[in-house]
């Protein structure tokens, strides 16, 4: 009870000492707007320093471009992203100062060896194109073999911060016998080929949809960490820059279910979480709002 209440007076909300979940369940996944018809595998969002638009990517059989929104959800820009392929883009975040990165490391079999995150030269919507103005190449501390055995392919990604001058990526957990754990890796933000040094390996309670981590959220004062998955959002407060083994963890349920891919702070009491669209349940293809 101690650790809902410090996390969630820190979210700015009130402790029931009754029912921890009671807020949780009175919160509402507002639709904000439905994504343009041509983005039907969104991987990733972020918001402009400005805040004006709304970048977004998809993942791997995608183009490699970073597409615009403004803040109705109407596209404003197909920015193409030159001399680089979209092996997997996963997730796009941005720094303190706005710089933009996109990580390329969908890992799905656990067997790729060319994992990177890129830094593009994306400034407005206005562009046409951008360039690549620094790779940053790595591989997994721990993993010997490509792929692993099945019991322990904990290095696919989908998630990752920018923090103090390193990202922090947040592993998804793609393990027969999937039991909620995923690793926090430490690498660098520099150009170069460096080994990701683990600084945590946790444990989120759940099945998969309640628990394989999708995207990641980094607070204006770098204290706070959401991690996405396609029916809660997980809050991570009291971890350090290199440890996150104590991390408090605080489960908030969406009380939604779809394949949510996407998410990033609007200010420190709102997410905007996107999801992709389903055709056979005809769901999804949205951007939703989350005030906690």
């Amino acid at each position: 009870m101690y650790i809902f209440c410090a996390v969630t007076s820190l979210l700015l909300l009130g402790c029931n000492p009754k029912n921890p979940n009671e807020q949780a369940k009175n919160d509402t996944l507002k639709v904000e707007f439905s994504l343009p018809k041509k983005l039907k595998e969104v991987s990733g969002i972020t918001l402009s320093q400005d805040q004006k638009t709304i970048w977004a990517i998809e993942d791997q059989g995608n183009k490699n471009v970073v597409y615009g929104l403004d803040r109705q959800g109407q596209l404003v820009a197909d920015v193409l992203v030159e001399d680089t392929d979209n092996n997997d883009w996963e997730e796009i975040t941005k720094d303190t100062q706005g710089n933009i990165y996109i990580g390329d490391f969908g890992n799905n079999d656990n067997d790729r060896r060319n994992l990177s995150i890129i830094k593009i030269d994306l400034k407005d919507a206005s562009q046409k194109s951008t360039k690549v103005i620094q790779t940053t190449k790595f591989h997994y501390e721990g993993q010997t073999e490509f792929p692993p055995k099945k019991s322990n392919r904990l290095y696919d990604c989908e998630a990752f911060v920018e923090m103090n001058g390193n990202f922090y990526l947040f592993t998804k957990n793609r393990s027969k016998g999937f039991d909620g754990t995923f690793l926090v890796f430490k690498i660098p933000n520099k150009e170069g080929d460096f080994e990701a040094q683990l600084i945590g390996k946790l444990k989120l309670n759940g099945k998969y949809a309640d628990a394989a981590i999708t995207s990641a959220s980094i607070n204006s004062k770098q204290n706070q960490i959401v991690l996405l998955n396609h029916k809660n959002i997980h809050v991570l407060t009291g971890f350090t820059p290199n440890d996150f083994s104590k991390t408090k963890i605080q489960k908030i349920s969406l009380n939604h279910n779809s394949q949510k891919e996407a998410v990033v702070f609007l200010n420190d009491k709102t997410l905007l979480i996107a999801d992709e669209k389903d055709k056979a349940k005809a769901t999804g293809g949205n951007v939703y709002k989350f005030s906690f």
